[in-house]
C-alpha cells in the first residue's frame, strides 16, 4: 500500500477509535442508574456500588493483559472480543434488573462487561500511539475524548428512557448498540507496516522522546523508578477523579436540592443527570485539550497544572452551594481527570518508546483498576471528607509530577 494510502488509512482507524471510546465511556454515567436501581431493589449505597467498583477494576486488569494480546495478536482481535463482552455484560445487567439479582449484575456489568471494556479501551490506544508518532499526544487525545464525552449522551438520554421505559429495558437497548458498534470499529484497526513513518516524519529522541530502535521491553521499563512514578501519578488522578463521577449526580442533586426545595424527585434526577452529563463533555474536552497542550509545553507540565489546581477546587467543593459554580467546577475537575488518562500514554511513550507500548502502557493502567475500588470506596464511605482526602492525594501526585526526569537512554 503507497504511502498516501497510509496516511488516509490512519485518519479513518482514528475516527473508528472515536465512536468504539464513545460506546465504553457511557460506563461513566453509572452514577445515573444507581440511584433508580437501588430505589427498585432497595439495595443499600455500598453493595450497589460495587457493581462500579468491580468494573473499573475489572477495566484496569483487562486494560493491561489487552496491552499485551495487542502486541501479540494484533488489535482488530482485541477490539472484536472487547466489543462482544461489553454488549453482553451490558444485557446482562438489563437481566440482573429485571431479575432483582444484585450478583448476577456485579456478573454482568462489573465483570463481563468490565472486561470488554477494558479490552476495548486498550486497543484504539496502542494502535493510534504506532500510526501517529508525529501527533502522539493530539491522536490519543483525540480517541480517549471519545471515552470521556460517552457518559455525556448516557447521562442526557438514559434517564429519560429509565423514566419511561425502565432499568432493564434502558440496558437492554444500549446492550445492542454497544455489541454492534464497537465490534463494528473494531474491523478498521491495523498495525501500520514496520518501519513506517508518517510523510515528512523523522524522530528525534531531543523532541519526541525515546525512537523505536532504543524502546524499553516491558522488563525494563517496570524496573525504572520512572514506570512506577507514572503509575503512581495516573492512581492518584484516577482516584480523585472517579470518586467524584461515582457521586457526580447525587452531589449536584443535594446542591440543586437546596436551591430549590420544592423539586420532585424526577425533575432532581434529570437535574443531576443533566450536570453529569455537563461536566462528562468536558471529561471529554479535557482529554483533547490536556493532550493537545502537552505536545507543546510537555507532558511533566501538564501533570503540574492539573495535580496543582485540582488539589485546590477540592478544597474548595463542599462550600459551594451555587448549581452553575459547582457545574463549572465540576467540568473543570473532569478537564483534568480525562487529560491525565490523554497524556499519560504519550508520556509513556516518550519515557519508554513505541515498539512495546501496548504492555508498558497497558500494565501501567492496572492503577485504573486499583483507583476504581479505591475513589467510589472513599466517596461512598466517608462522604464527608472524601474531598478533602482526594485533594491530599492530589498534592502527592503534584510533588512526583515536578520531581519526575525521563530515563537515560539505553546502554
Amino acid at each position: 500500500m503507497s504511502n498516501e494510502n497510509l496516511e488516509g488509512k490512519r485518519w479513518w482507524i482514528a475516527v473508528a477509535a472515536i465512536i468504539m471510546q464513545l460506546c465504553l465511556g457511557t460506563v461513566y454515567a453509572w452514577s445515573v442508574f444507581k440511584k433508580p436501581i437501588m430505589t427498585a431493589h432497595g439495595w443499600g449505597e455500598t453493595a450497589t456500588q460495587v457493581t462500579f467498583m468491580i468494573c473499573i477494576g475489572v477495566i484496569g486488569l483487562a486494560a493491561a493483559f489487552g496491552g499485551t494480546l495487542v502486541d501479540k495478536k494484533g488489535p482488530r482481535y482485541v477490539g472484536t472480543v472487547g466489543g462482544i463482552l461489553f454488549g453482553i455484560g451490558t444485557l446482562l445487567a438489563g437481566l440482573a434488573d429485571q431479575m432483582g439479582s444484585i450478583w448476577l449484575l456485579y456478573l454482568g456489568f462489573g465483570l463481563i462487561a468490565g472486561l470488554g471494556n477494558g479490552f476495548g479501551y486498550i486497543t484504539p490506544i496502542a494502535t493510534l500511539i504506532r500510526w501517529f508518532p508525529d501527533k502522539r499526544g493530539l491522536v490519543t487525545g483525540l480517541a480517549v475524548m471519545g471515552f470521556g464525552a460517552g457518559a455525556f449522551f448516557m447521562g442526557i438520554i438514559a434517564p429519560k428512557m429509565i423514566i419511561s421505559l425502565g432499568v432493564a429495558k434502558t440496558f437492554y437497548i444500549w446492550g445492542a448498540i454497544f455489541l454492534v458498534a464497537v465490534t463494528a470499529a473494531a474491523q478498521l484497526y491495523k498495525n501500520p507496516p514496520k518501519g513506517w513513518l508518517p510523510r515528512g516524519f523523522a524522530p528525534k529522541t531531543s523532541a519526541g522522546g525515546v525512537q523505536v530502535t532504543e524502546s524499553y521491553t516491558f522488563d525494563e521499563a517496570f524496573k525504572t523508578s520512572q514506570w512506577w512514578m507514572l503509575w503512581s501519578m495516573l492512581f492518584l488522578n484516577i482516584t480523585a477523579g472517579l470518586g467524584l463521577l461515582s457521586q457526580l449526580s447525587p452531589m449536584a442533586q443535594d446542591v440543586v436540592k437546596r436551591v430549590s426545595t420544592d423539586i420532585s424527585a424526577k425533575e432532581l434526577a434529570v437535574a443531576g443527570g443533566t450536570i453529569l452529563a455537563i461536566a462528562s463533555i468536558f471529561n471529554g474536552l479535557g482529554r483533547l485539550f490536556w493532550a493537545w497542550t502537552s505536545d507543546a509545553v510537555g507532558r511533566k507540565m501538564v501533570f503540574v497544572i492539573m495535580f496543582a489546581s485540582q488539589a485546590i477546587l477540592y478544597v474548595a467543593l463542599p462550600q459551594i452551594g451555587n448549581q452553575i459554580l459547582f457545574t463549572v467546577v465540576a467540568c473543570y475537575l473532569l478537564a483534568c481527570y480525562g487529560g491525565g488518562f490523554a497524556t499519560m500514554p504519550a508520556f509513556a511513550a516518550d519515557s519508554f518508546g513505541p515498539a512495546n507500548i501496548g504492555k508498558v502502557y497497558g500494565m501501567m493502567l492496572t492503577a485504573w483498576g486499583c483507583a476504581g475500588i479505591v475513589g467510589p470506596l472513599v466517596f461512598a464511605q466517608i462522604k464527608s471528607i472524601a474531598v478533602y482526602v482526594a485533594a491530599v492525594l492530589l498534592v502527592v501526585g503534584f510533588l512526583l509530577a515536578i520531581s519526575f526526569k525521563k530515563p537515560k537512554g539505553k546502554e
